[in-house]
């Protein structure tokens, strides 16, 4: 009986020992394969490499560019430093244009380094797969009468011992090999999520790319603007900016006589009772677009010379619906009929916010009419020269301000 079971074990042995070996050869060539996809990986990271090099140097040039405006911005005001100020910033986004468009090809070796290191990484799990379905194949082969048969007629078992400790070993294999298995499956799965974000991100960098583009064209056309009404001449531009000092006064002047009438008159009549009180992130984003081209109180706001932006600007297309961004009452909708004046409407809501929506080409609201979160006030406008943008406008986007006592504050505490 002790004869047979040593019989039984040893020709599992042999089983075992011969399908891993069969395995190996059989995996050999695949082995090759896997190398061949390495090396175009180490190639690609070499590019990947490369590129944030590039990267490097062309966020250093931006940094520069920054340092100089800075500089400039210290100076004295006038015309010539107004246009190296813009000179600088149009260089500063051609190099940020460049330097998106190096991002992007980042994420495109990226994403084919990790591509190739997908398919290598189900190479291996398949060949796993293989291996241990071959080991396991032939330890249940308990059948195979040809074993038995040659090991009944041997009757040397001086090595039994050893041989047992090896199949041993042979289950111990297995239990590795299901590991990793386990773990590359795992890294498998993290290199597809990897793929995923740089998906993701290769994707947001396109539609940067395609907002910055059009920011150059805006500091082109600004400086081409400024030229064309200051005719060069430094008279003119201390004339055109007290021009905008005085209609930015007389603008903040308006916004803050109406809010407090109209306040006054609903607060008297008790018509915000029934109104939910709004606060912080209770403000829906006016736009479908959430990219900025100015933020509050930015300090590369090409007027801040004359007046601080106490607003944020964010992009949207000539003729673009605006929506009220919380519930409230119009207090003032500014229609106009050219493009030097400037078109805006000012909603009164509860705890003391308004918000203020400027550059409109077009309004459909009426001052003391309640609107309601999302309803459309009116379309945006912005770009020069067009009914209701205003003064030295660069191109389309809507001016949105969040006043908290009257006191201009950052929308971005408020939006959702």
């Amino acid at each position: 009986m002790k004869a047979k079971t040593l019989i039984f074990i040893l020709a599992t042995l042999l089983i075992v020992s011969g399908g891993i070996f069969l395995a190996q050869k059989c995996f050999a060539a695949e082995e090759t394969a896997v190398g061949g996809d390495k090396e175009e990986i180490d190639t690609l990271n070499r590019e990947i490499e490369a590129r944030k090099d590039k990267i490097k140097q062309l966020e250093d040039a931006i940094a520069q560019h920054q340092k100089t405006i800075e500089q400039k911005q210290l100076e004295a005001v006038s015309l010539k430093n107004q246009i190296s100020i813009l000179d600088n910033r149009v260089a500063q986004t051609e190099t940020d244009v460049n330097l998106t468009r190096e991002k992007i090809s980042e994420a495109q070796l990226e994403i084919e380094a990790l591509d190739l290191t997908i398919k290598e990484k189900q190479k291996t799990i398949d060949k796993q797969k293989k291996i241990i379905a071959t080991i396991v194949r032939n330890i249940n082969a308990q059948d195979q009468k040809t074993y038995l048969e040659i090991l009944l007629t041997s009757k040397n078992f001086a090595d039994f011992y050893d041989q047992v400790k090896y199949l041993e070993s042979v289950y111990a294999d297995l239990g590795r090999s299901v590991k990793a298995l386990r773990l590359a499956n795992e890294e498998l799965n993290s290199k597809k999520e990897q793929v995923d974000n740089r998906r993701q991100l290769y994707e947001n960098l396109k539609k940067e790319l395609e907002n910055k583009q059009v920011d150059l064209q805006e500091q082109v056309g600004l400086k081409q603007n400024l030229l064309a009404e200051t005719k060069s001449s430094e008279k003119r531009y201390t004339t055109l900016l007290a021009s905008l000092r005085q209609q930015y006064q007389s603008v903040e002047s308006e916004i803050k006589t109406y809010e407090n009438r109209v306040r006054q008159k609903l607060e008297a009549t008790n018509k915000f009772s029934g109104i939910e009180q709004v606060g912080g992130g209770d403000f829906a984003w006016p736009v479908p677009s959430h990219y900025l081209t100015a933020i509050f109180h930015d300090p590369d706001y090409p007027f801040r010379n004359v007046f601080e932006h106490s607003a944020i600007d964010i992009r949207a297309a000539q003729g673009t619906p605006v929506r009220a961004a919380a519930a409230g009452y119009v207090a003032q909708a500014k229609k106009c009929s050219t493009a030097s004046c400037y078109s805006y409407v000012l909603i009164v809501h509860s705890g003391n916010i308004s918000s203020v929506y400027g550059h409109l080409s077009g309004i459909i609201v009426e001052q003391d009419q309640f609107v309601g979160k999302g309803d459309i006030i009116g379309y945006s406008g912005g770009t020069p020269g067009t009914v209701g943008a205003g003064p030295f406008v660069t191109g389309p986007h809507l001016h949105f301000e969040i006043r908290l006592n009257g006191i201009p504050v950052d929308p971005m505490g408020y939006l959702e």
